[in-house]
């Protein structure tokens, strides 16, 4: 019996938990999964791949049959080089499924003999994207239950912000109802 391998390509800027949720799941259905970040020249990350191929290594040490990678590319040319039969897809909303239908085709098109994988996260994280993350980092808001602590951690350092207190919470809380009740 040959060995299952997939790959599960993305950016990965920041990891979050709904990225932890699939490679937990897909590590459960695949031999071999391989977290593969993608090394995109056209877009300017917080994290440098560097970074987050190590943010993801500390985070899925647990797991003997993952391992992390960095690409460049086609996605299809990557997953060639390796050997891999499946490509892992999170799917989140209808709009994710859009372009990821187009993506699957596209790539069975160019290799037909790599099957696309969908998975929809866990529901809690079915709203979570990497693009939301940096957001609320950014301003300081909350995202310890979007990020595993040590991303937080980096995310803050990243940022300069420090994690706010429930009392700053609170009273921006007031704020905003005051500001919509105007």
């Amino acid at each position: 019996m040959s060995r299952k391998m997939a790959i599960y390509p993305g950016s990965f800027d920041p990891p979050t938990k709904g990225h932890l949720d699939l490679i937990a799941r897909g590590s459960r259905i695949f031999d071999e999964l391989v977290v593969a970040i993608l090394r995109n020249p056209e877009k300017a990350p917080l994290f440098s791949v560097e970074e987050r191929k190590e943010m993801i290594e500390l985070l899925t040490s647990g797991y003997k049959n993952v391992r992390v990678d960095t690409f460049e590319g086609l996605t299809v040319d990557y997953a060639t080089r390796v050997r891999a039969t499946a490509v892992l897809r999170g799917i989140r909303a209808i709009s994710d499924y859009e372009y990821e239908l187009q993506m699957a085709l596209m790539n069975r098109k160019l290799q037909p003999s790599l099957e696309t994988v969908f998975m929809m996260p866990a529901e809690h994280y079915s709203y979570v994207s990497s693009r939301l993350v940096r957001e609320i980092a950014a301003m300081g808001g909350p995202v310890g239950a979007l990020v595993p602590g040590l991303i937080e951690q980096r995310l803050r350092a990243k940022f300069g912000t420090q994690k706010r207190s429930k009392a700053t919470a609170a009273a921006s809380k007031r704020g905003r109802k005051r500001n919509t009740q105007s």
